[in-house]
Protein backbone atom coordinates (compact mmCIF):
# COMPACT_ATOMS: atom_id res chain seq x y z
CA UNK A 1 0.00 0.00 0.00
CA UNK A 2 1.74 3.57 -1.07
CA UNK A 3 2.10 5.80 1.73
CA UNK A 4 -0.19 8.06 1.70
CA UNK A 5 0.44 11.57 3.77
CA UNK A 6 -1.86 12.62 6.01
CA UNK A 7 -2.75 15.89 7.20
CA UNK A 8 -4.11 16.68 10.06
CA UNK A 9 -6.26 19.61 11.00
CA UNK A 10 -4.10 21.47 13.52
CA UNK A 11 -5.64 21.82 17.05
CA UNK A 12 -7.22 25.21 17.86
CA UNK A 13 -5.35 25.02 21.57
CA UNK A 14 -5.92 29.29 20.66
CA UNK A 15 -9.17 29.88 21.45
CA UNK A 16 -9.47 27.80 24.87
CA UNK A 17 -6.68 30.82 25.33
CA UNK A 18 -7.98 33.89 24.50
CA UNK A 19 -11.66 32.91 25.94
CA UNK A 20 -9.28 32.39 29.34
CA UNK A 21 -7.67 35.86 28.73
CA UNK A 22 -11.16 37.45 27.99
CA UNK A 23 -12.56 36.05 30.78
CA UNK A 24 -9.68 37.51 33.11
CA UNK A 25 -9.66 41.13 31.09
CA UNK A 26 -13.53 41.28 32.26
CA UNK A 27 -12.77 40.60 35.70
CA UNK A 28 -10.60 43.40 35.86
CA UNK A 29 -12.38 45.40 34.46
CA UNK A 30 -15.61 45.33 36.87
CA UNK A 31 -13.26 45.05 39.81
CA UNK A 32 -11.57 48.49 38.75
CA UNK A 33 -15.18 50.80 39.97
CA UNK A 34 -14.84 48.70 43.47
CA UNK A 35 -11.24 49.18 43.91
CA UNK A 36 -12.58 53.09 43.65
CA UNK A 37 -15.23 53.06 45.60
CA UNK A 38 -13.46 51.04 48.28
CA UNK A 39 -10.59 53.81 48.64
CA UNK A 40 -12.73 56.64 48.28
CA UNK A 41 -13.35 59.06 51.77
CA UNK A 42 -16.89 58.13 51.77
CA UNK A 43 -16.78 54.56 52.39
CA UNK A 44 -13.74 55.17 54.86
CA UNK A 45 -14.53 53.85 58.65
CA UNK A 46 -17.20 56.38 59.95
CA UNK A 47 -16.09 58.13 63.44
CA UNK A 48 -17.94 57.03 66.44
CA UNK A 49 -21.00 59.03 66.52
CA UNK A 50 -22.02 60.60 69.64
CA UNK A 51 -25.24 58.50 69.78
CA UNK A 52 -23.36 55.21 70.19
CA UNK A 53 -20.92 57.46 72.48
CA UNK A 54 -23.57 58.93 74.57
CA UNK A 55 -22.28 62.14 74.24
CA UNK A 56 -21.33 64.24 71.86
CA UNK A 57 -17.28 64.73 72.32
CA UNK A 58 -15.10 67.16 71.49
CA UNK A 59 -11.12 68.31 71.49
CA UNK A 60 -9.56 69.88 74.12
CA UNK A 61 -5.57 69.63 74.39
CA UNK A 62 -4.45 67.61 76.83
CA UNK A 63 -7.68 65.67 77.31
CA UNK A 64 -8.91 63.21 75.19
CA UNK A 65 -12.11 62.00 74.28
CA UNK A 66 -13.54 65.01 76.93
CA UNK A 67 -17.82 65.28 76.48
CA UNK A 68 -18.69 68.52 75.07
CA UNK A 69 -20.01 70.29 78.14
CA UNK A 70 -24.01 71.03 78.44
CA UNK A 71 -25.18 74.28 78.10
CA UNK A 72 -25.17 75.04 81.48
CA UNK A 73 -22.02 73.76 82.71
CA UNK A 74 -19.87 76.70 84.15
CA UNK A 75 -15.99 76.46 82.62
CA UNK A 76 -13.81 76.64 84.92
CA UNK A 77 -10.01 78.09 84.29
CA UNK A 78 -8.13 75.88 83.91
CA UNK A 79 -9.89 72.81 82.13
CA UNK A 80 -10.46 70.00 83.30
CA UNK A 81 -8.63 67.36 85.18
CA UNK A 82 -6.98 64.29 84.11
CA UNK A 83 -8.69 60.98 85.34
CA UNK A 84 -8.13 60.16 88.43
CA UNK A 85 -7.25 63.54 89.67
CA UNK A 86 -9.75 62.78 92.56
CA UNK A 87 -6.74 61.15 94.43
CA UNK A 88 -4.34 63.92 93.24
CA UNK A 89 -3.65 65.61 96.60
CA UNK A 90 -1.89 68.46 94.77
CA UNK A 91 -4.74 69.96 93.14
CA UNK A 92 -5.98 72.68 94.53
CA UNK A 93 -9.32 71.87 93.39
CA UNK A 94 -9.11 68.71 95.03
CA UNK A 95 -6.91 69.30 98.28
CA UNK A 96 -9.69 71.80 99.23
CA UNK A 97 -12.76 69.84 98.99
CA UNK A 98 -14.41 69.06 102.17
CA UNK A 99 -12.47 65.86 103.95
CA UNK A 100 -15.64 63.68 104.10
CA UNK A 101 -17.15 64.71 100.64
CA UNK A 102 -13.69 63.79 99.77
CA UNK A 103 -13.38 60.44 101.09
CA UNK A 104 -16.71 59.53 99.95
CA UNK A 105 -15.59 60.56 96.44
CA UNK A 106 -12.69 58.84 96.11
CA UNK A 107 -14.55 55.48 97.50
CA UNK A 108 -17.05 55.87 95.35
CA UNK A 109 -14.38 56.62 92.46
CA UNK A 110 -12.75 52.77 93.22
CA UNK A 111 -15.83 50.98 93.25
CA UNK A 112 -16.76 52.79 89.37
CA UNK A 113 -13.31 51.77 88.40
CA UNK A 114 -13.98 47.86 89.27
CA UNK A 115 -16.77 48.12 86.65
CA UNK A 116 -14.69 50.22 84.20
CA UNK A 117 -16.34 53.44 84.90
CA UNK A 118 -13.56 56.57 85.79
CA UNK A 119 -14.57 59.97 87.07
CA UNK A 120 -13.35 63.02 85.91
CA UNK A 121 -13.24 66.35 87.62
CA UNK A 122 -14.49 69.30 85.67
CA UNK A 123 -14.24 70.99 88.96
CA UNK A 124 -14.24 70.83 92.30
CA UNK A 125 -13.09 73.57 95.10
CA UNK A 126 -13.30 76.87 93.56
CA UNK A 127 -12.00 80.54 94.82
CA UNK A 128 -14.03 83.20 95.24
CA UNK A 129 -12.88 85.03 92.24
CA UNK A 130 -13.20 82.31 90.31
CA UNK A 131 -16.73 81.96 91.03
CA UNK A 132 -17.19 85.88 90.63
CA UNK A 133 -15.58 85.30 87.34
CA UNK A 134 -17.84 82.73 86.20
CA UNK A 135 -21.02 84.63 87.39
CA UNK A 136 -20.08 87.27 85.25
CA UNK A 137 -19.70 85.17 82.29
CA UNK A 138 -23.27 83.24 83.12
CA UNK A 139 -24.75 86.88 82.99
CA UNK A 140 -23.19 87.71 80.25
CA UNK A 141 -24.05 84.64 78.25
CA UNK A 142 -27.78 84.37 79.42
CA UNK A 143 -28.57 87.95 79.53
CA UNK A 144 -29.59 88.55 83.14
CA UNK A 145 -28.55 87.58 86.62
CA UNK A 146 -31.61 85.93 87.34
CA UNK A 147 -31.10 83.58 84.64
CA UNK A 148 -27.29 83.67 84.74
CA UNK A 149 -28.52 82.38 88.87
CA UNK A 150 -29.84 79.17 87.87
CA UNK A 151 -26.54 77.88 86.66
CA UNK A 152 -23.97 80.03 88.54
CA UNK A 153 -24.02 80.99 92.61
CA UNK A 154 -22.45 84.19 93.82
CA UNK A 155 -19.64 83.79 95.66
CA UNK A 156 -21.18 84.18 98.66
CA UNK A 157 -23.36 81.26 98.19
CA UNK A 158 -21.63 79.01 95.96
CA UNK A 159 -21.05 75.17 97.41
CA UNK A 160 -17.62 74.93 95.33
CA UNK A 161 -16.00 77.86 97.07
CA UNK A 162 -16.99 76.47 100.83
CA UNK A 163 -15.42 72.76 99.07
CA UNK A 164 -18.53 71.20 99.60
CA UNK A 165 -19.50 70.28 95.82
CA UNK A 166 -18.06 68.85 92.99
CA UNK A 167 -18.52 68.54 89.08
CA UNK A 168 -18.25 65.57 87.60
CA UNK A 169 -17.89 64.81 83.32
CA UNK A 170 -18.66 61.72 81.18
CA UNK A 171 -21.98 60.34 80.96
CA UNK A 172 -20.62 56.92 82.09
CA UNK A 173 -19.90 58.32 85.29
CA UNK A 174 -22.64 60.41 86.51
CA UNK A 175 -24.80 57.46 85.02
CA UNK A 176 -23.20 55.81 87.37
CA UNK A 177 -23.11 57.94 90.21
CA UNK A 178 -27.12 58.11 89.53
CA UNK A 179 -27.61 54.55 90.42
CA UNK A 180 -24.77 54.25 92.67
CA UNK A 181 -24.30 57.45 94.77
CA UNK A 182 -26.52 57.28 97.81
CA UNK A 183 -24.65 54.56 99.10
CA UNK A 184 -22.01 56.79 99.22
CA UNK A 185 -23.56 59.77 100.62
CA UNK A 186 -23.11 61.47 97.07
CA UNK A 187 -26.24 62.70 95.56
CA UNK A 188 -27.17 65.05 92.68
CA UNK A 189 -28.79 68.26 93.91
CA UNK A 190 -30.54 69.95 90.91
CA UNK A 191 -32.35 68.82 88.44
CA UNK A 192 -30.68 70.58 85.68
CA UNK A 193 -26.91 69.91 86.63
CA UNK A 194 -26.90 65.75 86.25
CA UNK A 195 -23.00 66.75 86.84
CA UNK A 196 -23.13 68.43 90.21
CA UNK A 197 -22.62 66.48 93.15
CA UNK A 198 -22.47 67.01 97.15
CA UNK A 199 -22.12 65.18 100.39
CA UNK A 200 -25.43 63.90 101.98
CA UNK A 201 -24.43 61.25 104.40
CA UNK A 202 -28.08 60.44 105.34
CA UNK A 203 -28.74 59.22 101.51
CA UNK A 204 -26.17 55.83 102.78
CA UNK A 205 -29.78 54.57 104.90
CA UNK A 206 -32.39 57.11 103.78
CA UNK A 207 -31.33 57.70 100.04
CA UNK A 208 -30.67 60.81 98.48
CA UNK A 209 -33.38 63.68 99.00
CA UNK A 210 -35.31 64.84 96.11
CA UNK A 211 -33.77 67.35 93.66
CA UNK A 212 -34.66 71.31 93.10
CA UNK A 213 -35.56 72.08 89.84
CA UNK A 214 -32.21 74.53 89.71
CA UNK A 215 -30.09 76.49 92.47
CA UNK A 216 -32.81 79.60 92.82
CA UNK A 217 -35.43 77.20 94.19
CA UNK A 218 -32.40 76.01 97.06
CA UNK A 219 -32.94 78.09 99.89
CA UNK A 220 -29.04 78.43 100.89
CA UNK A 221 -28.79 80.14 97.69
CA UNK A 222 -31.53 83.38 98.58
CA UNK A 223 -28.54 84.29 101.34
Amino acid sequence: MPYLHQTHKPRRRWIPALLAAGAVAAALAAAQPLAASLASPSMSAPAESSEASGSPVIEVPGVQGREADPPGRPQPHGGVFDDGAVFDDGAPAVANLDAALLGALREAAAAAAADGVEFQMTSGWRSAEEQQRLLDDAVARYGSEEEARRWVATPETSSHVSGNAVDIGKADATAWLSRHGAAYGLCQIYANEPWHYELRPEAVTAGCPGMYADPTQDPRMQQ
